[in-house]
């Protein structure tokens, strides 16, 4: 079985070291760079599954390293970064990252958010063409080509915005989505700004998939965004 391989790019030698044992025990393969530069040199050299970026790098900010990565790549980019603003992680998730991890973090943290990844690399290559496919999430199935979502085997009836809301989340499981990437994803630009419509969308949604004691599909991250959480089995 090939090894998930993984990009760290880290300019701290301590933490990078620290980070390529770890990765090496727990059975991934490491390319390692210390300059975005040279990370986006081992980028399209290594093609490598999976990238975990500082954001303070010394010859580019993380962010503009990740906006020319997504530019021709949809691997998984799992920022670690000091900065824990939400205005940074904000910048991040909307230049493209899957994920973003504050430092100091736990390598057994890391490793699960490294799991989270390979089941989005796995989920993208079995579902290629995810227009003509069926999603499944637990007891949550969309059929996209019918334009259908059934929980536990029962049809719901979503109004047009709620199916586009819950199609935007699935086809990005595992991924926080700012406010202003869904806004814009479903309003267009000009109304980024309207959280407040968002969260009542949000809300009325909810209440239609997640039922009282049952599985919470859609995560929220307060003052962030949302993401819909990849259920086991």
């Amino acid at each position: 079985m090939m090894k998930t391989s993984i990009l760290i790019v880290e300019d701290d030698k301590a933490i990078q070291n620290l980070l390529s044992a770890t990765l090496d025990a727990n059975s991934y393969q490491c390319f390692t760079a210390e300059t975005g530069e040279k990370a986006i040199f081992l980028a399209t050299a290594k093609n490598p599954d999976i990238l975990i970026l500082d954001l303070g790098l010394p010859d580019m900010d993380g962010v503009e390293l990740i906006t020319r990565i997504r530019s021709w790549s949809s691997c998984p980019i799992l920022v670690v970064s000091a900065r824990s603003e939400d205005r940074d992680k904000i910048t991040a998730l909307d230049a493209g990252a899957d994920d973003y991890l504050t430092k100091p973090f736990s390598m057994e943290e890391l490793l699960a958010r490294l799991r989270v990844a390979q089941r989005k690399i796995a989920e993208l290559r079995k579902n290629s063409a995810a227009e003509s496919s069926v999603f499944q999430n637990g007891g949550l199935t969309i059929d996209y080509a019918a334009g259908t979502v059934a929980v536990d085997g029962k049809l719901v009836h979503l109004t047009p915005m709620e199916y586009k809301l819950i199609c935007l989340l699935t086809k990005n499981v595992g991924r926080v989505l700012t406010h202003s990437y869904i806004l814009k994803e479903l309003w267009g630009a000009a109304y980024e700004s309207d959280v407040a419509s968002l969260r009542v969308f949000m809300a009325t949604l909810r209440k239609k998939i997640e039922k009282k004691g049952g599985p919470k599909y859609i995560e929220t991250h307060v003052g962030v965004g949302y993401k819909m959480v990849r259920m086991e089995g």
